[in-house]
């Protein structure tokens, strides 16, 4: 759900934050600070030039945090792409109750609003992060309630959402029928980004620069992150990126279909549930129109 973003219970603000760095990174005291964004988690302030605090703005959120500050930066060497990983950690203070991060800052604008310069040559770059990312997770990797399930057992909500579309599409439910019955994961689980949208990929003169937010960071199928694919590339790109994605071999049947169908049920809501972003509403467009073309696949 990317409608209305939940109200914040801690006011963070360019003063706060100050106050906590002056008391625990006191070398980054001086730097100017500005709120950069204020999103569904976390509060983002600059630090300077190059460096971002990012903070909790709800409870819900606080555990995501310490997640990317335990493995981030472990998961970040060898990644083709960079990603933000922690540099620093801060902890609860003035009245703030949890433990944060400062991360590089990535000068750029996101994918879902400017277009790549090359997309084959994306396409290669990005699949070939996912391939990477995609390690063998260990036992004690972060659980995700959101991703770390099978896609099938979201069909019914799927289904629900289709259905506030109204009639005319009997094609769609029945794409929906087909990618259900594909087999699930029975590997072991691997690392998922877990939010791989067009909204945290960044672009930085028609090239991606960085891979963002990784708060839902898990172990699991892999599919829910290749669903990007239909949010970027066309189908002449998304077979190259399939490619790259597998390593040099495509990314086997049952693991795309599960993909597209996560790019279904993650479409639909964007599409239908995003009123107060025009952002969301149009990724949701066009990831519904790529996953129901008849060359989607």
């Amino acid at each position: 759900m990317v409608s209305s973003t939940p109200p914040a219970e801690v006011d963070i603000t360019v003063d706060l934050v100050h106050a906590l760095l002056a008391e625990q990174h006191p070398d980054l005291a001086d730097r100017r600070l500005k709120v950069v964004a204020n999103g569904w988690d976390n509060v983002i302030v600059r630090i300077g030039e190059d460096l971002v605090a990012r903070l909790p703005r709800r409870e819900l959120a606080a555990d995501l945090i310490l997640h990317e500050q335990r493995w981030l930066p472990r998961l970040a060497a060898g990644l083709p792409v960079p990603v933000p990983a922690p540099v620093r950690k801060g902890r609860p203070g003035h009245g703030y109750p949890w433990f944060w991060s400062i991360c590089p800052w990535f000068e750029g604008e996101v994918a879902a609003d400017v277009p790549l310069a090359d997309p084959v040559r994306e396409a290669d770059r990005l699949g070939a992060f996912v391939h990477a990312f995609h390690r063998p997770a260990p036992p004690d990797a972060p659980s995700n309630p959101f991703r770390d399930i099978p896609v099938a057992r979201l069909v019914p909500r799927t289904r629900g959402n289709l259905e506030q579309l109204g009639p005319g599409h009997e094609s769609v439910a029945a794409l929906i029928d087909r990618l259900a019955a594909v087999p699930a994961w029975d590997r072991p689980p691997v690392w998922v980004h877990g939010d791989l949208h067009a909204a945290n990929v960044l672009v930085a003169d028609g090239r991606i620069c960085a891979v963002l937010d990784f708060g839902d960071l898990t172990a699991g199928d892999p599919a829910v992150d290749l669903a990007v694919a239909w949010m970027l590339f066309d189908a002449d790109d998304r077979r190259r990126f399939r490619i790259a994605a597998g390593g040099g071999a495509p990314v086997d049947d049952a693991t795309w279909d599960r993909a597209r169908l996560w790019g279904l049920h993650l479409g639909l809501i964007f599409l239908l549930h995003s009123e107060d972003s025009e952002q969301f509403s149009r990724l949701g467009a066009r990831l519904f129109r790529a996953v129901t073309s008849e060359d989607a696949g």
